[in-house]
């Protein structure tokens, strides 16, 4: 087994991130071709899509267990290379039935690699002097953002899909190729128990990665809606407030070790908790556009190192094995993003948007006063 603390070792593991990102973004521009070639409306394809969603938080569960065996690296280079097989199979799926098929297994590599390369970063970054957890999830931004710019590049380009999707794909299975051998051979790999029940502290790590995730999930599909129906821009630069936020956190993550390493943990989850509440008090009470875009970067900066600090803190736990910790702490988060805008969506309808995103506030405050909690030493 190669040395844990190496630059080959972190390499891979940024790697891993920025394939997951590349994978899952390269998607988003085929999905208006998929609609249109299976010329279905829009309540099948929203049940399509929920396929991808099924595929992953499956294979996340699955992936807790497999990783507690066998370690992360064989369920990294799977899940990777899966990406890079199904992508092209998204263009040419020709029925609603193979569609759905090919998205749950898209999920599934998903949802594989998310977990096993979550297992492989605290791995990696427990055996260095310095955190690194940000960095790798900066990657995985940084690879959405390429892999979004790329694919639409190329349609742009009056590439067809089929041909676009094969280029990307050539360049994840180039990237995990050169990944393949740097990664750790046995990361968390174990003899213990197989299946373990949240419980303890984890059960509070999920929860709050779940809030966090939700945020994230709540900006992406009812940011835009928000500041139309307040009046602030037009329905045209509605996504310029999600854009902001996501360059937000991006640099956030990029910076964010260094953070890390100055104030800790401890500080890490305060601070930035309690931004990124301050950036949805002045983007509920913005009388201006200007201010609400405010809101939505000082959101972004704030949450951007949440997350990092939650799956570190899987590692330091000692009630759970690190893998399954790990595991249902993604699941947990996935399936904020997941079902959380529909909530947003429910308590929208009954006391109407803003109240929504002032609970969102409110949730924010818990990471806040569970920060003393998830940071004591076990």
């Amino acid at each position: 087994m190669p040395s844990v603390d190496r630059p080959a070792t972190r390499l891979a593991t940024r790697l891993s991130f920025l394939v997951a990102g590349f994978g899952m973004a390269c998607w988003a521009p085929l999905v208006p071709f998929a609609k249109e070639r299976l010329a279905v409306d829009d309540g099948v394809l929203g049940l399509l899509l929920l396929c991808l969603g099924i595929g992953s938080v499956a294979a996340m569960l699955l992936t807790g267990v497999l990783s507690a065996r066998y370690g992360s690296k064989p369920i990294i280079v799977a899940g990777g290379l899966g990406l890079a097989a199904m992508l092209p199979f998204l263009t040419i799926a020709s029925t609603p039935v193979t569609l759905a098929v090919t998205l749950l297994a898209f999920g599934a590599a998903l949802g594989s690699i998310d977990v096993a390369m979550n297992i492989h970063a605290v791995e990696v970054e427990r055996a260095a002097p310095r955190p690194l957890m940000s960095g790798f999830h900066a990657h995985f931004s940084i690879g959405g953002f390429i892999g979004s710019a790329a694919m639409t590049a190329l349609l742009s380009l009056h590439v067809d899909a089929l041909a676009s999707s094969l280029i990307c794909a050539a360049l994840m299975v180039i990237a995990m190729l050169i990944a393949w051998p740097r990664l750790l051979r046995a990361a968390q790999a174990h003899e213990g128990p197989l299946f373990v029940l949240p419980h303890g502290i984890v059960l509070l790590l999920a929860a709050l990665a779940a809030i966090t995730f939700l945020v994230e999930g709540a900006l992406l599909d009812w940011g835009a809606l928000f500041i139309v129906g307040a009046g602030l821009v037009k329905d045209a630069q509605g996504g310029i407030g999600y854009m902001l936020f996501s360059i937000a956190m991006t640099v956030g993550r990029l910076g964010g070790d260094a953070f890390t390493a100055r104030v800790g943990d401890h500080a890490t989850l305060v601070w930035g908790s309690l931004l990124a509440i301050a950036g949805f008090v002045l983007l509920l009470l913005a009388p201006v556009a200007i201010l609400a875009m405010a809101g939505f970067v000082l959101i972004g900066l704030g949450a951007s190192n949440l997350v990092p600090v939650l799956f570190r803190r899987a590692g330091a736990q000692t009630v759970m094995p690190t893998g399954l910790a790990v595991a249902s702490i993604t699941t947990a988060g996935y399936a904020g993003v997941l079902l959380g805008p529909a909530g947003i969506g429910f308590v929208a309808k009954i006391a109407g948007l803003t109240s929504a995103f002032a609970m969102l506030a409110v949730l924010m405050a818990a990471v806040t006063l569970s920060a003393r909690t998830v940071t004591r030493k076990a």
